[in-house]
């Protein structure tokens, strides 16, 4: 670890916290109805959607009605996404004349990104038509990452009302993100891209001439847009297959530290937008600092353990730490600090080979996406997520002093807890599940590259992040099987709804209780002991339920190479 490097992640970290209190309040102006700088080029068009969509502004939905709209709007987006890749033979704007994409491929493909989890078992350039990438898969990264922060502020809504039935009208949240949040940022944001150098192009793939003389097809694309929106909508499915690693993607160490706090931006803002709405934004500020103390932890033992290397690598004169897999213009700090932000994120974007880096930094991204990526999380779902461990942490402190538990004047009893635990026992089900049958059937582990401790971990690497709706990968796994596209797509869907529906209950449980005014034997939930308690649910409930598959792999590997060196 060097000096300079640690500036680099300080200087994020502080870009990023100066970012949450403007976008804190933007955001809050939006989603409370508020006019805005905007307002006057974008709500005719937001009065003329609602118009033709025959939605009612005004009139706001019990939870189960706002819960069952996103399913229905979900149910649809995977129908039109899914005939999109099957017809893609047969659509226009498709210069490479790529095929239709197979069934269970589409399936899987159309699951992963309406759910923001953007896992490919494909190569962008190779498979998909820029229709397909525009129409689909953009189209999909904008609704998706809408949808996180429309469930996040309708659970906002939940603490901060008092005896109300309703928590927003969700057609109306959806619209007011894509059209004064996203798309405005995305503008501005895909012009920086191109100036960068990334293409933004319809125009027929280049073939060109090498220095051999041998020739090459240089694939482009309107690729700026893209991934634009895939950054700030922590979606993080790439246009090429090398994803963010790609010069075409990533090219230079501005467009990789932009990047980076794209990814982060809008998740940190939104505490500040709960903070703003139960009327308190030091209750905001606390949130992210348990975010932020999980997340140093994290970049410190990544950057660690990459730039320490390993006694093998030592052993054979490789010095300077592990640059395996990792690209020349970005270095060590830059692909540490990236892996620990996408899986902290659930973006899933990466600059680096993941599968390359040491046992033990690879670790932190399984750990970030096992604890349910709550760490900043994906846009509007990391907040939602966090506040669930929240729950529990004053569930527990109540337990603790013997008096009913309360946080920001709502009272927390049995229905919330359940709701809670629910959400969160959902992820280990799946990915621990799926690990288990994917380790013995045959068919499952002629997919795996490596043998021993490392191929378990990719596989458990596999079916984590299609549960977390992250969508990296270790990338050893050939997961473009009946097999994988099936089980990972089933992980996609649990993780992503089967954790909604109960936050979504606990929203509308919240806001039908009455606010209850501090007392001497509330619990101060804005200084160091609430963010210490929170840090301390969160991880022993993480060693409770993930810990021991999490650990299995990356340790016994760890351990393995050690003993390699001694003996």
């Amino acid at each position: 670890m060097t000096f300079v490097g640690w500036i680099q992640i300080i200087l994020f970290c502080a870009i990023v916290v100066a970012l949450v209190t403007p976008l804190g309040w933007y955001m809050t102006a939006v989603f409370n109805g508020e006019r805005t700088f905007l307002s006057p080029v974008l709500r005719p068009v937001e009065a003329g959607l609602y118009w033709m969509g025959g939605v009612d502004e005004k009139r706001e939905q019990h939870w189960l009605t706002y819960t069952v709209a996103m399913l229905l709007f979900h149910v649809g987006g995977f129908l039109v996404l899914y005939a999109v890749l099957r017809l893609q033979a047969f659509l226009p704007l498709n210069p490479a004349d790529q095929s239709a994409v197979a069934p269970d491929l589409s399936f899987n493909t159309a699951i992963s990104f309406i759910t923001n989890t953007n896992w490919q078992n494909y190569g962008g350039e190779s498979t998909l038509s820029y229709l397909t990438q525009m129409i689909g898969l953009t189209h999909q990264n904008f609704l998706s990452a809408a949808t996180g922060i429309a469930l996040a502020v309708a659970l906002i809504r939940g603490f901060s009302r008092s005896s109300m039935r309703t928590i927003g009208n969700f057609w109306v949240d959806v619209t007011r993100c894509t059209l004064y949040v996203l798309l405005p940022i995305c503008v501005v944001y895909t012009l920086f891209l191109v100036w960068q150098g990334i293409p933004q192009t319809l125009g027929a793939y280049v073939d060109a001439t090498t220095l051999e003389g041998a020739k090459q097809t240089i694939a482009v694309g309107p690729v700026a847009s893209q991934v634009a929106i895939k950054m700030l909508g922590t979606n993080g499915g790439g246009f090429f297959n090398a994803n963010a690693s790609h010069p075409f993607e990533n090219p230079t160490a501005l467009s990789n530290f932009i990047q980076m706090i794209s990814i982060f931006a809008l998740g940190a803002g939104l505490t500040n937008v709960f903070g703003r709405m139960v009327g308190n934004q030091k209750q905001g500020w606390a949130i992210l600092a348990v975010m932020g103390v999980l997340f140093i932890a994290g970049v410190a033992i990544t950057y660690g353990a990459e730039a320490s290397g390993t006694s093998m690598m030592a052993d054979l004169g490789l010095t300077g730490g592990n640059m395996e897999g990792k690209e020349v213009r970005f270095g060590i700090v830059a692909s540490s600090l990236f892996a620990v932000i996408t899986t902290a994120a659930s973006c899933g974007a990466v600059n680096a080979m993941h599968d390359s880096f040491t046992a033990i930094g690879g670790m932190i991204p399984l750990i970030n996406m096992q604890l349910g990526e709550i760490i900043i999380g994906g846009v509007g779902a990391g907040l939602y997520g966090m506040l669930l461990f929240v729950v529990l942490a004053i569930f527990v402190a109540g337990l603790m002093v013997g008096r009913t538990p309360e946080y920001v004047g709502k009272k927390i009893e049995s229905r919330e807890v359940k709701m809670a635990m629910l959400a969160i026992l959902v992820l280990p089900l799946m990915y621990l599940g799926w690990t288990a049958v994917a380790v013995v059937l045959p068919s499952a582990v002629a997919s795996m590259a490596n043998a021993g401790p490392h191929g378990f971990s990719e596989v458990l690497y596999a079916f984590t992040s299609a549960t977390g709706n992250n969508g990296s990968a270790f990338g050893g796994l050939t997961g473009n099987t009946f097999f994988y596209n099936l089980t990972l797509a089933s992980s996609m869907f649990v993780g992503r709804f089967f954790m909604i529906v109960p936050a979504m209950a606990l929203a509308g449980s919240l806001a039908a209780k009455k606010s209850i005014p501090a007392s001497a034997g509330t619990l101060p939930t804005t200084g160091g002991l609430f963010v210490g308690l929170v840090v301390g649910v969160i991880l022993i409930i993480g060693g409770l339920t993930f810990f021991p598959a999490l650990a299995l792999g990356p340790i016994v590997e760890h351990l393995a190479m050690s003993a390699h060196t001694l003996f």
